[in-house]
């Protein structure tokens, strides 16, 4: 269940040639092409109009073939992210798939019978349910070891806006998996996506995978048909797509169209050369994730302008992929001092907090920060973490305004 103890079984049943789905010798070469240093998972040059929805820049700051919701887009915008500002995390283009066509295919050595296949029609004659959940690019935040901590990492430079939350309605992936036929003997389940194959440092690493122990798999994943009450649109994974609650954003495939049940260990390069922290303090292998960092976000642009002297409402929010917030401070003085922010608005799901403290700037610069603790006692540092991916920045973020 806890993603960073299974990553690590993995990885050494990898090194112990006891897992499946990703060569060494693609390590090799993937290794020797790119370094682990730069392969960073990023999207391929070649890859036109990569986004299919609007990306309005009041909205949206586009980072390629990504494109990262503006934090001031979603004050006064409820609990939920609006599907218009939703993130859009892709490792090559959007692709567009007809869901009258569409269909799933279940299988592997973890099924006691052959594949099965199922129509959106038949996901949707079966028992659904609609959960709050979280969907955050393991990368969220990466710009800030640069602009923060004056530290080079590769990958896309994500502010804070690589993170939603919204309404997602679909059927559990466990009715999908005990209607194929599970075996006893099944260990693993691996989603692939219909998009492209992605190719990294000229090697075709085949479509975007990565699995996850059957005991998660029969636990709370879903697969997702609507967002916000509404069908999928194309670039959040239509027709549907996996939602893995807790875990990075790499795990929920968009544009799921088969799941391997494996009885044997899988591995794929999703798990063993991208989305591990390398880096000075870590082995040579990586280390595997354990599980998304705390974060806050004031609700504004960075460079944001206030009338001195007027009190204003300052909002944000605060996430942990560990559990509830329990509190968030916020300081208006560069960390000198801290006030204790309110809550407020219901939490469904209890995925994110918002939160809200007035304030009556005097004229000139000012430096906000906003952080949080969870209810399992995380707090967010003054520092994150350095790894050369860039991954999991969890520092309270500096904010600059001016007040005239």
């Amino acid at each position: 269940m806890n993603e960073g103890e299974y990553d690590e079984r993995r990885l050494n049943d990898f090194a112990a040639g006891r897992a499946r789905g990703f060569s060494r010798r693609d390590l090799l070469l993937l290794t020797a092409a790119a370094g682990v240093g730069a392969a960073t998972g990023a999207s391929p040059a070649a890859a036109a109009a990569p986004i299919v929805k609007p990306l309005p820049p009041e909205l949206f700051k586009v980072h390629g073939t990504n494109a990262e919701t503006r934090w001031s887009a979603l004050k006064d915008q409820g609990y939920y992210v609006p599907v218009d500002r939703f993130f859009v995390r892709n490792h090559t283009s959007t692709p567009i798939i007809d869901p009258a066509t569409w269909s799933l295919e279940v299988s592997g050595s973890g099924l006691r019978g052959g594949a099965e296949h199922f129509s959106l029609s038949d996901l949707k004659r079966l028992p659904d349910e609609t959960h709050a959940i979280a969907v955050e690019c393991a990368g969220n935040g990466r710009g800030y070891f640069s602009l923060q901590q004056g530290q080079t990492v590769s990958g896309t430079a994500w502010g804070l806006g690589a993170v939603g939350v919204a309404r997602w309605r679909g059927v559990r992936l466990s009715t999908v998996l005990r209607r194929a036929g599970l075996s006893r003997h099944a260990v693993d389940v691996q989603p692939s996506g219909l998009d492209a194959n992605f190719v990294s440092g000229g090697v075709d690493l085949g479509p975007v995978r990565r699995p996850f122990p059957l005991r998660k798999a029969l636990d709370d994943v879903l697969l997702a048909y609507e967002m916000n009450g509404e069908p999928l649109l194309p670039d959040h994974g239509a027709p549907v797509r996996v939602l893995v609650p807790g875990w990075v954003g790499i795990a929920s495939i968009k544009w799921v169209g088969r799941i391997e049940v494996s009885a044997e260990p899988l591995f794929s390069p999703w798990n063993t050369q991208f989305y591990r922290l390398f880096g000075p303090e870590f082995p040579a292998e990586g280390l595997p994730f354990d599980r998304q960092v705390i974060k806050s976000a004031f609700e504004l642009d960075p460079g944001a302008t206030f009338p001195s002297g007027i009190t204003t409402r300052l909002t944000g929010r605060s996430w942990s992929a560990n559990g509830p917030i329990r509190k968030v401070e916020v300081s208006t003085d560069g960390g000198a001092t801290w006030r204790r922010a309110r809550p407020y608005g219901a939490t469904p799901g209890g995925v994110w907090q918002r939160w809200e403290l007035d304030w009556t700037p005097v004229a000139g610069e000012h430096v906000l920060l906003a952080r949080a603790t969870d209810v399992r006692g995380n707090t967010q540092p003054d520092v994150a973490r350095f790894n050369t991916l860039g991954y999991l920045f969890g520092a309270a973020v500096r904010v600059p305004v001016t007040a005239v």
